[in-house]
């Protein structure tokens, strides 16, 4: 019998981690910070997109987010007991609680600020005299009966009301309280007794127990009804020839005093508030929130209410409207950060497979022999598998881990798959790489493969044709759908990167060939010697080139965006201040405020204004702004600021006439040409004559005349406005010497101002980060394939100098070598950049990102290539390529080239 034999297995993973600690501990830490910003992203981007959308819903306040449920007052067929019996609150909470549970995921009730109970659709008047009546028509009262009126209010006098007994609709009298604005312009204290009409009854007699504080005004409960907190005085609309008000307030009963209400003129009707729990409302859930509230607004919620409630009850919120506004504010910013997101992943996992490509050409001799020593394709890419998992595994969870831990909110799934698929390529990197390079069997790690010299095979020209015809498919479709081009648009500069590397790389050994035939005829061996080097490199250039160009796409892209936000806020606040500060009073200021002003820290220039809102050219009934200022400083705040500029000498008086800048649309309505005359608000008059037209001034906006103030009698001319020029104007110090004589307004402030909503600094700091690290990693890129060819360069450089070559020789050598490929990718990226922003700049408005809204001074604001996005970026690519090589050239001229020469090394 045969005995079984025992194979004991080299411990390949242990032996090669020990051969090589410090490649493995860079691939970990390559890992690692990988995997943790591929979770962060998704998690950040759900933060401050929650952050949005309960701030969008906050700013819409509880009257626009309340989701209604209302039931008229059951039907006068049905008995008196029945009606009854529908008011009261054991049956109204019982719908309620079914009202909670119809409302269904994802929509989150916030049961706190929610409420039910009982209230009056018509607000009857009352005729108790002692109630004010500002135009003689008597106050009208709501009576309302909500549930939890204890829990939500401090008793500030009295007591809260209550019932003595059973309550119908014939009962003569209940008790009530009232917030303390309610009484206080009511007129209201605790005794008062106020008379309701009653239909076929007499009045029924509300006394008032209490007088109530809201323990949250601003809450769901008092702000869904803003009545019930606060009184309103209306006004009757016409026909009636004046003015004509009367005071509205609500009475709050208990929610037992109900009944009472069906034998008042008030047509009661039941309701129940539902408010929408903010905190638990996510922004990736909005079209299903969306679905939710429709389905309640007219669908199967709809239905279930009336089940529930009655078969006549209706749904109203304007919760969809508010939804719909963060939808779109969401849609215009998520295409933008999507394409800093596609960009940077694209640079990231290139990196990835660069480290891959750059492992297995360090171990390509190692790899050949195994494989000529008989190790199978599928066990060499299993050892090399587990030797990469051993290393990639634990750091990808070491960097989810310190993702989850960095951003603790938003969704964990999204940020587990990002993680899992960072450690996936780096596992996989080495093994396929080296699975592809020795699929055939060779002694040798293979023949020498020269992107100048090596013709590319129909297997490669024909996978490159097809990626183009895609990417260029793709690209077109985007150009001709626009800002409805959905995912195409984040991966526009990914395509426009892909088209780009592959156009550069077939014309890059035919400008080498150019190149090199006037180098022959230089004296010296280095510049010929650097392009045949040059011409040398490998043909798999491609992955550095793609993640270049890919970075500086989407750097130039991010800061063309970054640029044009910080402009369009830039140009929207100088709009609105008209300078770079302004002081603005309703009357004259002070004589000396002007002397104070100058002395504010930050302020170069001071020009006084005095603008009367209300001149009436030719005597007529239409109103524009006539702005007297002096033409000297004004003219220089007017050329600072860009808004329309013009010569002081322009504003010069003649013959009795002032000549007057003008808008357009004032100088085609009074003519050029002739003078008119214009009525000051003061009962003064001017004749002017327009001699400059311009679109903007400083000092006001629509249609606007602005002449010289001296020619204005003294009061008049008395300035109601400054204008301050300055760098850094000092906002306190400002509104301290003005000392409340006038309203400050400082183009920072107004700046800041436009950008306060999460959404939008959110995103923004999300798309700077993402910029940052797709940079980071472009600069890892070239770090990486300017390592790859590091051995063959010290090699070569020490045998050259064994051959004569100096140190600066060597240098040049390195650095001319370098400069093909780097100014390839430098120029490519720069043009690649700006190509993606004419494609793209039609259908991306910047104003969603900017202002949030497109109702602005500035208008819309359109992409636009950034000079210094394109360019900076570049250079940094060329400088770091030129830096590297130097410092090779100078550490393998230290280093000595005694340990380079050995036998067999380089080819």
């Amino acid at each position: 019998m045969r005995r079984a034999v025992t194979v004991v297995v080299a411990p390949w993973v242990r032996t090669r981690l020990r051969s090589a600690p410090g490649a493995a501990l860079a691939l970990a830490l390559l890992v690692a910070v990988t995997a943790c910003l591929a979770g962060v992203f998704p998690r950040a981007v759900d933060r401050y997109e929650d952050a949005g959308l309960a701030r969008a819903l906050r700013e819409a306040g509880p009257v626009h987010t309340t989701i209604t449920v209302s039931a008229p007052q059951p039907d006068f067929a049905a008995a008196p007991g029945e009606r009854a019996a529908a008011l009261r609150p054991d049956t109204l909470e019982r719908q309620y609680a079914k009202l909670l549970d119809a409302a269904g995921a994802p929509l989150s009730v916030d049961r706190d600020q929610s409420a039910y109970g009982v209230g009056t659709r018509t607000k009857p008047p009352v005729p108790d005299p002692w109630i004010p009546r500002p135009s003689g028509l008597p106050a009208h009262v709501a009576l309302v009966a909500q549930s939890g009126l204890a829990g939500h209010a401090r008793v500030r006098e009295g007591r809260l009301p209550r019932t003595s007994g059973p309550v119908t609709d014939s009962t003569p009298g209940v008790e009530a309280a009232v917030t303390a604005a309610t009484a206080r312009s009511l007129h209201i204290r605790t005794g008062s007794v106020i008379h309701v009409p009653g239909v076929g009854r007499p009045p029924l007699a509300v006394r008032i127990t209490g007088i109530l504080t809201p323990r949250d005004p601003a809450g769901a409960y008092w702000s869904t009804q803003p009545l019930l907190r606060t009184p309103s005085l209306v006004t009757v609309p016409p026909p009636a020839p004046d003015p004509v008000q009367y005071w509205l307030g609500a009475l709050l009963l208990p929610p037992d005093a109900a009944p009472a209400l069906l034998g008042t003129a008030g047509d009661p009707a039941r309701y129940f508030n539902l408010a929408p729990d903010l905190g638990g409302l996510r922004a990736h859930d909005l079209d299903r929130l969306k679905s939710a509230v429709a389905a309640l607004e007219s669908g199967p919620g709809l239905q279930r209410a009336r089940t529930v409630t009655d078969p006549r009850a209706d749904v109203d919120t304007g919760l969809d409207d508010a939804l719909a506004g963060f939808s779109g504010l969401r849609s215009g910013i998520s295409s933008l950060v999507a394409v800093a997101a596609a960009g940077t992943g694209t640079v990231a996992a290139v990196v990835l497979l660069m480290a891959g490509g750059l492992a297995a050409d360090r171990r390509r001799t190692e790899l050949a022999l195994l494989r000529a020593r008989g190790v199978s394709l599928r066990g060499l890419a299993g050892r090399l598998l587990a030797e990469t998992s051993v290393v990639a595994v634990p750091a990808g969870a070491l960097g989810l881990g310190a993702a989850l831990a960095l951003v603790p909110e938003g969704r964990t799934g999204y940020a587990v798959a990002a993680a899992l698929a960072v450690t996936a390529v780096a596992c996989a990197a080495l093994p396929v790489r080296a699975a592809l390079a020795h699929r055939a069997v060779r002694v040798a790690g293979g023949p020498r493969e020269d992107v100048a010299t090596v013709r590319p095979s129909r297997r490669r020209t024909v996978a490159e044709l097809t990626l183009l015809v895609l990417a260029a498919g793709a690209v077109e479709a985007l150009r001709r759908r626009g800002a409805t081009g959905g995912q195409l648009i984040s991966v526009a500069p990914v395509l426009v990167g892909v088209i780009a590397a592959l156009v550069l790389l077939r014309t890059y050994p035919f400008v080498l060939r150019r190149l090199g035939r006037p180098a022959r005829r230089l004296r010296g061996a280095v510049a010929h010697l650097s392009l045949a080097r040059a011409s040398r490199t490998s043909v798999s250039a491609v992955l550095p080139l793609l993640a270049l160009l890919t970075a500086l796409t989407t750097a130039a892209f991010g800061g063309s965006v970054l640029s044009g936000v910080h402009t369009t806020r830039d140009r929207a606040a100088l709009l609105a201040v008209g300078a770079d500060a302004r002081v603005d009073s309703d009357a004259p200021l002070p004589a000396g405020l002007a002397t104070r002003v100058r002395d504010v820290p930050g302020v170069r220039g001071v020009a006084p204004v005095s603008i009367d809102y209300q001149a009436k050219p030719l005597d007529g009934q239409d109103s524009v702004a006539l702005a007297a200022v002096d033409p000297d400083s004004y003219g220089r705040l007017a050329t600072h600021t860009g808004l329309g500029a013009f010569d002081a000498g322009d504003l010069t008086r003649r013959h009795g006439e002032l000549p007057a800048l003008a808008s357009p649309s004032v100088a085609e309505a009074y003519g050029t040409r002739r003078p008119f005359l214009v009525r000051l608000e003061d009962g003064s008059a001017v004749t002017v004559r327009i001699t400059a037209v311009r679109e903007r001034t400083p000092a006001v906006s629509g249609d606007f005349l602005v002449v010289d103030r001296a020619g204005l009698t003294r009061a008049a001319a008395r300035p109601t406005a400054l204008l301050l020029t300055g760098g850094q104007v000092d906002a306190g110090a400002l509104r301290r010497a003005v000392h409340g004589s006038g309203t400050v307004l400082v183009r920072a402030e107004e700046q800041a101002g436009y950008a306060d909503s999460p959404l939008q600094t959110g995103a923004e700091h999300v798309y700077t980060a993402a910029v940052a690290a797709g940079a980071g990693y472009a600069l890892l890129a070239l770090l990486l394939s300017l390592l790859r060819a590091a051995p063959e360069r010290t090699a070569l450089l020490a045998r050259l100098r064994t051959m004569g070559l100096s140190r600066a020789e060597s240098r040049r050598l390195l650095v001319l070598e370098s400069l093909p490929l780097a100014l390839l990718a430098g120029l490519g990226g720069a043009l690649t950049g700006w190509a993606t922003i004419r494609l793209l700049s039609p259908g991306i408005d910047l104003t969603t990102i900017a202002v949030a809204t497109a109702e602005t001074p500035a208008g819309e604001a359109t992409l636009r290539p950034d000079a210094w996005s394109l360019t900076v970026p570049a250079a940094l690519v060329l400088t770091l390529t030129v830096a590297v090589a130097a410092t090779q050239a100078w550490w393998t001229a230290h280093r000595g080239s005694t340990r380079e020469l050995r036998a067999g090394d380089g080819r």
